[in-house]
């Protein structure tokens, strides 16, 4: 793998003074981005979406050579005859006969989250964009870090239920684990003014969602479509209803213990309903270091991508000729119980992460389907969370089994 600062090696029949990307004539002092290879693993959501329009304006610098969504077939055969990669795979077995005789010739076809495992272990890739929301995308992501791979973190699930397993293999294989969620991309860049034995704390700021102004009996007939209407942020529905409910920071926080190695107690979180200021750290010497932008999911995948460099990128700027207001408050932990359970979680460590995110998950699913009301997302995934065997040192295996279990438990609560 070339390092940043490495010039792309001159390919074969090409003049030297040609650039090996743009084949295009360049100055005998000028050297190439070294080009990312990337698989884009949840490549029709959200933040897939926006990964590609961000490939788009990287040009040459960027080369799609794997895409992998859960269910959307259609879409993922369009994006394959846009970009081209070598494979696509779908997470969803039912749908592998739709893709592949959707999908262009001489562009593979996989299945299944074994399928997604194939396409990470077997691609040129250098870089994986880790973005399929859930725990499906956990061995896909695993297998990057086994190789070695630089991964940018969109999921947060992966860090929630294997963080200590993700964290310690990529120090073994020498990858790097990238953050790509707005908060822990901006703690990630902050990180930079200082060594992490001066962090004194690490403030992840939250939009407050929909219901940051509504009362708990307001939030107890919630619909939908009240969860679904994120005031600030256009992210696809599972990670709007956690922002909702604010399991998003829940899951965060124990995201930055994994990534940033700080207990806790040394994370704390803001609301902020601007989603200007995207995070915050304090070091020992009272110093406080945020990172702003606009509230846009390309900017933070674009530093991905582009780390440790900084180009120009799609995303409008923050105007201050106007003047601006910026807010923080503490959030309501009564109306917000789901923090009380991250910071539980986290404290615990082993098997709660991935029992709090699969008992979550399928209670979001279940508010979705409209056979539980909003409040008891939180009170049914606290419910499993009590109710689970905790395992302090937990295998893969152990892993998943939890989170299998959380999920059988809220579906036997609500059948």
């Amino acid at each position: 793998m070339l390092s940043p600062t490495e010039c792309a090696p001159t390919q074969k029949g090409m003049s030297p003074t040609e650039c090996p990307l743009t084949q295009k004539p360049m100055s005998p002092t000028e050297c190439p981005p070294a080009q990312k290879r990337v698989v884009v693993l949840g490549s029709t959501g959200s933040i897939g979406v926006a990964a590609l329009e961000v490939a788009a304006g990287l040009g040459a610098r960027v080369r799609i050579v794997g895409l992998a969504a859960r269910s959307n077939w259609q879409r993922l055969a369009e994006q394959a005859e846009r970009w081209r990669p070598a494979a696509v795979a779908i997470v969803e077995e039912r749908h592998y006969e739709e893709l592949r005789r959707a999908a262009p010739a001489g562009v593979k076809v996989l299945a299944g989250v074994d399928g997604l495992v194939e396409l990470v272990a077997t691609s040129e890739a250098n870089f994986v964009l880790a973005a399929i929301v859930g725990a499906a995308g956990l061995p896909a992501t695993l297998a990057a870090v086994e190789r070695g791979l630089d991964v940018g973190l969109a999921n947060k699930e992966s860090l929630v239920v294997a963080g200590t397993l993700l964290t310690r293999l990529a120090r073994e294989r020498g990858g790097r684990l990238i953050p790509v969620d707005s908060e822990h991309s901006a703690v990630f860049q902050a990180l930079h003014s200082g060594r992490p034995s001066e962090v004194r704390r690490i403030y992840l700021t939250a939009s407050g969602g929909p219901f940051r102004t509504w009362t708990r009996e307001q939030m107890e007939r919630a619909t939908l479509r009240d969860a679904l209407n994120h005031p600030t942020w256009d992210m696809g529905p599972k990670i709007t209803i956690d922002s909702a409910t604010m399991m998003n920071k829940a899951l965060e926080i124990i995201e930055a213990t994994h990534l940033f190695d700080v207990t806790p107690e040394q994370v704390e979180v803001l609301v902020h309903p601007e989603s200007i200021v995207h995070s915050m750290v304090e070091f020992c010497d009272g110093s406080l270091v945020a990172q702003l932008s606009t509230p846009d999911m390309r900017t933070p995948i674009q530093y991905a991508l582009t780390y440790p460099e900084r180009v120009e990128g799609l995303a409008g700027t923050v105007d201050w000729r106007g003047g601006r207001c910026l807010t923080f408050e503490p959030p309501d932990v009564e109306r917000f119980p789901a923090l009380r359970l991250g910071y539980e979680a986290a404290r615990r460590g082993g098997s709660s992460g991935a029992v709090l995110n699969g008992a979550n998950e399928a209670a979001v699913e279940r508010f979705r389907a409209g056979t539980v009301k909003f409040p008891e997302i939180a009170r049914l995934t606290e419910e499993v969370l009590r109710r689970h065997g905790w395992v302090e040192r937990p295998t893969l295996s152990e892993l998943l089994e939890a989170d299998a279990w959380a999920r059988q438990e809220v579906n036997a609560c609500t059948s």
